[in-house]
């Protein structure tokens, strides 16, 4: 006897379903729909088996930023030289831009992704990173000796009381946009191609606190004694008050825009953990900006200069996820970006060239500076 067609489908389901293979009937302790509601790469499938149309994520990022243009301060000549020959006299090094440490600092970071039907998605992200600002001070000394900062031509400056310090405030804002088409190339590999731009700030201040004028800090009477030496004897007795605008203050802005590459992929899952990886890499145009205010006799002299020059960004990743839901994942994972050709505030020092009394001219914008950061990040994946 002939069995219909349809009887024979029906007994191979119902044999299927016998077995336990059919996701509905499964014993498996397996969650629901875990092969495919739980799949990491960016199909993202919900429990139905209509795939997900939508993927975001927010997470905080906490970076620690290294690496600066290597240029001294600070440097220390023996109190016993001459104020007249202080300027040609070679000293010790105090304080360089390389020893500033600014630490760990934390911003947000958004990202959205798109999932079309052809096999290509749409994504974009932004985050950004405020460094704050990373505080250096060199004396006063007893018994004193002169703190110098100096610069390309006539410009020298030193501490006007011997119970002044230099101080040194240095300070970054990082920023990032990028826009990419990513294409699945497996279950495990994604390629990325797409659009980036990336703004790096920074600004250096150079001030003796305490400053010497609006407020009085001091004055010498029959109680108390002030210790100073006879290059200030005329000084002795006035009200030294604060107010004076910082000797030294440069301020740079790096506009990074480009095309990169790059791909992620999966190197370890089980059940609900995964493990991924992540590398970019592009060439950038940036368009570079340096202000360099100098104060000659407490007057701010103004200069300032732009480029463009070529720049290198990259970037790599390792990420671990849990999910906790069909939808909502945890994440957690360590990022580098390295940026190179980019111009940094303490290399504008050299490219600021003065002519006494009061002429302060802009060289050029140094971009042969190169920063990094890395860091951990930590934040929630939604699927829908």
């Amino acid at each position: 006897m002939t069995v219909p067609a349809s009887a024979e489908n029906f007994e191979g389901s119902a044999g299927k379903f016998a077995y336990g293979e059919h996701p509905l009937l499964s014993s498996s302790s397996e969650p629901l729909g875990q092969s495919q509601a739980f799949n990491n790469d960016n199909t993202g499938f919900l429990p139905t088996g209509i795939p997900s149309r939508w993927t975001v994520s927010t997470e905080a990022i906490i970076f620690e930023r290294l690496g600066s243009a290597d240029r001294i301060l600070v440097e220390r000549v023996p109190g016993t030289v001459p104020f007249s020959k202080v300027p040609d006299t070679p000293g010790i090094q105090a304080l360089n831009s390389d020893d500033f440490h600014q630490g760990f600092s934390t911003g947000p970071k958004i990202g959205v992704i798109y999932h079309g039907d052809s096999g290509f998605d749409l994504q974009s992200s932004y985050f950004q990173v405020d460094s704050g600002s990373s505080t250096r001070s060199i004396g006063p000394d007893n018994p004193a000796d002169w703190l110098v900062m100096r610069a390309p031509g006539s410009f020298y400056q030193t501490q006007d009381f011997t119970y002044q310090a230099m101080r040194w405030d240095y300070s970054a804002k990082l920023y990032n946009a990028e826009f990419n088409i990513q294409r699945q190339l497996s279950d495990r590999v994604n390629m990325l191609a797409g659009f980036r731009w990336l703004q790096l700030k920074e600004n250096l201040q150079g001030t003796l606190p305490p400053s010497d004028r609006t407020e009085p800090l001091w004055k010498i009477d029959s109680s108390s004694t002030l210790v100073d030496v006879a290059r200030f004897e005329t000084h002795q007795g006035i009200p030294v008050t604060s107010g004076f605008p910082p000797f030294w203050d440069t301020s740079t802005t790096n506009n990074l825009y480009g095309l990169q590459i790059g791909a992620e992929g999966k190197v370890f899952e089980r059940g609900r953990f995964s493990v991924g990886g992540l590398m970019k890499a592009g060439g950038y145009l940036n368009h570079a900006e340096e202000s360099t205010g100098v104060s000659i006799f407490k007057v701010v002299r103004p200069s300032s200069a732009s480029s463009n020059t070529l720049a290198f960004l990259g970037e790599a990743g390792l990420h671990c996820e849990y999910q906790v839901t069909n939808r909502l994942s945890l994440k957690v994972g360590y990022e580098v970006v390295w940026i190179d050709g980019v111009a940094l505030a303490p290399g504008q020092i050299q490219e600021t060239y003065t002519t006494l009394p009061d002429i302060v001219s802009a060289l050029g914008v140094n971009t042969g500076s190169s920063v990094l950061y890395h860091g951990g990040t930590v934040g929630l994946k939604y699927v829908f």
